[in-house]
């Protein structure tokens, strides 16, 4: 079967929107999974919803990557957006057209054309996913490097060279994964223009003329389908093979920093898509939304849906006592002391039951039991510390919460090797607990303490929370209650007795 370009493409009568040709308005740093399911949709519902009238210019952030596989379709890839949405499944299918080319910067060809968008007319915005690990200043890198080793060298070289031209300032929207990441961009681009001894004016130009955005993205991306049964059966129902097929959920959210007049500059106001990308001046309050709601309700329910049995979260989304706990805990106890506006932080934490539901993901419960201390410290204590602070009493299910994480870490211990500390559930299997190995050690060495002595242990254990949790008052005899529960009538039964 042929492989999808712009041809093939139209002999298989497709009837969706396409826009084949127009000027390359971004270079993008990045050309995986993520990105091409993120940030390239929006823009080509820009291009379709708003005439906007622009490509992307892809890079290849390091040797080997896609371009070649990109070159081949022209740009073009079929993206799938699957899940639930207010309750029903849906399962988009759009063909994506605003990406314009791939270019390696690794081979001579591909530097030079890098170079070349870089002094374009057209170039208005710069976008960036190059890993948590991207967004390193290499003091080893050169600016006559071809290119340099690190992205934040590569870019310095391409503003130097724009700015050279005499090109006006870009946009530069940073999407890795690090906090304050076009701060933390901003700086290592400033590094290079000192250890290069760079023009002032050039400086100049980087701190006052380009805008550095950092943002939060926020959208699971499983990437390609790997069940070559379906892969033929959609080959067959699209009339053309495509190996760059990508596959993201449906919920999206991208939240820019910056300044808001960037609304005007940005195409996604003018599409209408205010409620999935906008630009705001800090985007703090919607990290914490984020951490608060979505990954503090994977933390908050999953250790005792585990122990009472659950081994995904979608099943976990279709029992009634789970389910219930984990709204309790959302709208009555973490969303009220959110500062953000509250219909807003709800729609939030409504969208989370469509995503956990999402019939076509299949999320291990033991995948997200990975490093539990850490992200109940994260994400659940501080809601924790809050609600009392400003309710005077303990929150229902956060607390229960903070029992289950030691119920997991601590039932029917059997031994610790080098995978992790081995616990028996109650069904009679065995499951390993992956942390910190202190942590691991710490459990291992109070396996035949008493309940009050174990939550004392865990409580007073500074160095697992910060501080001791002993002093928040009636959070010891909770705890110590609600352990008993979990390991006398089942993780479920004292979920229930939260209702």
């Amino acid at each position: 079967m042929e492989k999808l370009n712009y041809e093939v493409l139209k002999k298989s009568g497709y009837q969706g929107y396409v826009l084949e040709k127009a000027p390359e308005k971004v270079l993008q740093f990045g050309e995986g999974n993520f990105l091409r399911a993120f940030v390239n949709y929006w823009f080509d519902l820009a291009n379709e919803r708003t005439g906007w009238n622009g490509k992307c210019c892809l890079v290849q952030p390091i040797a080997p990557g896609l371009a070649n596989m990109i070159n081949e379709q022209e740009g073009l890839y079929t993206l799938y957006l699957r899940g639930s949405q207010n309750g029903q499944k849906v399962d988009d299918m759009r063909v994506i057209s605003s990406v314009s080319r791939c270019l390696n910067p690794y081979e001579e060809a591909g530097f030079e054309a890098m170079m070349e968008v870089a002094v374009s007319d057209d170039l208005e915005i710069i976008v960036s996913n190059t890993t948590e690990a991207g967004i390193v200043y290499d003091p080893s890198c050169q600016i006559t490097d071809k290119p340099c080793a690190s992205f934040p060298g590569k870019l310095t070289q391409v503003l130097y060279k724009r700015w050279q031209a005499g090109k006006k300032g870009i946009i530069m929207l940073a999407c890795e994964l690090i906090d304050n990441n076009g701060k933390e961009l901003l700086k290592c681009v400033n590094q290079y223009i000192d250890q290069w001894a760079l023009e002032d004016g050039f400086k100049k130009y980087i701190n006052e003329e380009c805008a550095f955005c950092g943002s939060l993205v926020d959208r699971i991306v499983p990437g390609r389908i790997r069940d070559a049964k379906e892969v033929a059966e959609l080959e067959e129902k699209h009339g053309y093979a495509d190996p760059l097929l990508d596959v993201g959920e449906v919920f999206g959210l991208w939240v820019i920093e910056g300044d808001p007049a960037l609304n005007d500059v940005l195409p996604f106001h003018k599409a209408g898509l205010d409620a999935n990308v906008f630009v705001a001046p800090d985007m703090t309050p919607y990290k914490k939304r984020k951490v608060r709601i979505l990954n503090g309700a994977h933390t908050g329910f999953v250790l005792g849906a585990y122990l009472g049995g659950h081994d995904i979260v979608r099943n976990c989304m279709n029992d009634e006592v789970v389910l219930g706990y984990m709204n309790k805990m959302l709208l009555d106890e973490i969303v009220p002391i959110l500062p953000l506006d509250q219909e807003d932080c709800k729609i939030f934490a409504a969208a989370v039951q469509d995503r956990f539901n999402n019939p076509f993901v299949a999320h291990e419960l033991m995948s997200i039991s990975l490093n539990s201390t850490a992200k109940w410290r994260a994400r659940n204590m501080p809601s924790f510390l809050e609600y009392v602070e400003a309710k005077g009493c303990l929150p229902t299910c956060l607390t229960m919460s903070f029992a289950a994480y030691i119920a997991f870490f601590s039932n029917d211990i059997q031994e610790l090797n080098e995978a992790g500390l081995v616990c028996k559930r109650p069904a009679g299997n065995t499951y390993t607990c992956s942390d910190d190995r202190w942590a691991l050690e710490f459990y291992y060495a109070h396996k035949d303490d008493s309940v009050e002595d174990l939550v004392h242990a865990v409580m007073t254990n500074e160095q697992m929370w910060g501080q001791d949790l002993t002093q928040v008052p009636g959070f010891e005899a909770a705890t110590a209650s609600n352990l008993t529960k979990i390991r006398t009538e089942g993780a479920l039964a004292a979920y229930a007795s939260c209702l």
